[in-house]
């Protein structure tokens, strides 16, 4: 029932064979006699530098896992390993300050950090130039439109300087033409920087648009039922045949799954 954070350096064989490593996870909620199961067993590795999508229905835990490696919260058993140090966690809302400019968000997620205040304005308007915002540094929040608003939320995550981003349906919001911008976007940063991502998402094309591997949860309490590698070059579209094809057939499964549980 643990969650251990390791460095790069640390020499052992587990912290450079992993981002995230999850161990027989089961988490539950409520009082005990009454406990409700959200997930059950999950065991899963997220390598260093791989993109991993979780797809699943509502309430199968996909949102838990990721509280969890997050240290949000504990698992009931199990255990969890990250490598890297204390991931980055990018919601679906921005939840940016109101009362900060872009640049001034990133520069609080600096300052956490324990960057010298003489450096983090020309960090901030890196983070704001890597995510194609140059020029938005004195921005108010209600200046920006969404998808700028979720531009800035992942130049703060980026700020943490965490080799793991674990990021919850963060387009989920945005209109289907700011989503593909966006997906564009985090594909290029995320090739930029070398990063591993773990991205929860409903949206079965969104997730073989983005992932190296799609993991299927069950229907709570969710288990992994099934895993898909992604062998589509990027820059990927999501009208390509081939995502098509692929989404298609994930679906089928989700779909599956779905029927499962409403049978019970």
């Amino acid at each position: 029932m643990a969650l251990t954070l390791t460095t790069p350096d640390s020499g052992s064989d587990t912290a450079a064979g992993h981002a995230v490593r999850f161990d027989q996870v089961t988490k539950s909620f409520g009082r005990r006699g009454r406990e409700q199961q959200a997930i059950d067993g999950v065991s899963l590795t997220v390598r260093p530098g791989e993109f991993v999508t979780l797809i699943g229905a509502s309430g199968c835990g996909k949102s838990t896992l990721l509280n969890l490696a997050a240290g949000l919260d504990e698992p009931t058993s199990g255990r969890i390993e990250v490598s890297g140090g204390r991931p980055a966690l990018m919601f679906q809302e921005h939840a940016l300050f109101p009362w900060l400019t872009a640049g001034r968000n990133i520069e609080l997620a600096l300052k956490l950090r324990g960057m010298p205040k003489k450096d983090r304005r020309e960090e901030a308007e890196r983070l704001l130039a890597l995510v194609r915002l140059s020029g938005t540094h004195g921005k108010r929040v209600h200046e920006l439109s969404g998808g700028m608003r979720q531009r800035v939320a992942l130049a703060r995550a980026l700020a943490q300087d965490s080799q793991l981003l674990l990021m919850d349906e963060p387009f989920a919001a945005l209109d289907a033409i700011t989503r593909d911008v966006l997906h564009e976007e985090l594909t290029r940063i995320w090739e930029e920087t070398g990063l591993s991502v773990l991205f929860v998402t409903h949206n079965v094309r969104e997730a073989v648009r983005l992932a190296q591997r799609v993991v299927l949860l069950s229907s709570r309490p969710g288990r992994i039922v099934r895993e898909w590698e992604v062998d589509i070059d990027q820059p990927r579209r999501i009208e390509d045949a081939k995502v098509s094809a692929l989404s298609v057939e994930i679906t089928e499964h989700l779909r599956g799954e779905i029927r499962r549980h409403g049978q019970h």
